[in-house]
């Protein structure tokens, strides 16, 4: 139970951080337009890189037991950074979500969608390296996995569907800035926790 929680908590702060991919998951659920398909799309697709890191980088890091503590503090590294990036943002007035024109058709719901996740560098270092390799200190990689898997499934339907009720809220650039501060605190906890072990 413990790696999966480890997995759960870990995968949810990394992607509660707001960038393109989930602002546009936001506007959508807003405007009501294809919900259902892009959140899906977007869990997924984050199943599948989740899936090759821990299946890839932890059988890796097993075989090579130096690689692990190299990666762990790489990892430490980049969670300081992307911490002190949500922090800047959170003092330069946080990120503000315009809910101005939708993208139309399905297709182009799901293609823009797509671009947003495969496209994305940050996405193969929070799921595939990150993820992945803070896995192989877990006995139970696959709970990990697991953990993960669910946290981001959890996030993409509650951002997706529960987005109309936050209308009023995240129109107010307050709100984007309480946001990006609580993902700052939560990244350096957990590098801090990383270079601890």
């Amino acid at each position: 139970m413990e790696a999966v929680l480890a997995g759960f908590g870990l995968g949810l702060s990394l992607i509660l951080a707001i960038g393109g991919q989930n602002a546009f998951v936001l506007r959508q659920g807003v405007r009501r337009e294809h919900v259902f398909a892009v959140v899906l799309t977007c869990a997924l697709s984050d199943a599948i890189l989740i899936t090759a890191g821990v299946a890839g980088f932890g059988a890796l890091a097993k075989a090579m037991p130096g690689l692990e503590v190299g990666m762990r503090y790489g990892g430490a590294a980049f969670l300081i950074w992307y911490g002190a990036l949500a922090l800047i943002s959170a003092w330069r007035d946080g990120k503000v979500m315009a809910a101005a024109n939708g993208t139309g058709s399905l297709r182009m719901a799901l293609l823009t969608c797509l671009a947003l996740t495969w496209l994305n560098p940050h996405v193969y270092l929070d799921t595939v390296v990150l993820l992945g390799s803070i896995s192989a200190q877990y006995d139970d990689r696959l709970g990990f996995a697991l953990g993960a898997i669910a946290a981001s499934f959890i996030f993409f339907f509650s951002l997706g569907f529960g987005a109309r009720a936050l209308t009023s809220l995240f129109a107010k650039p307050a709100a984007w800035r309480w946001l990006d501060a609580g993902v700052g605190c939560v990244m350096w906890v957990i590098a801090v926790k990383l270079l601890m072990d």
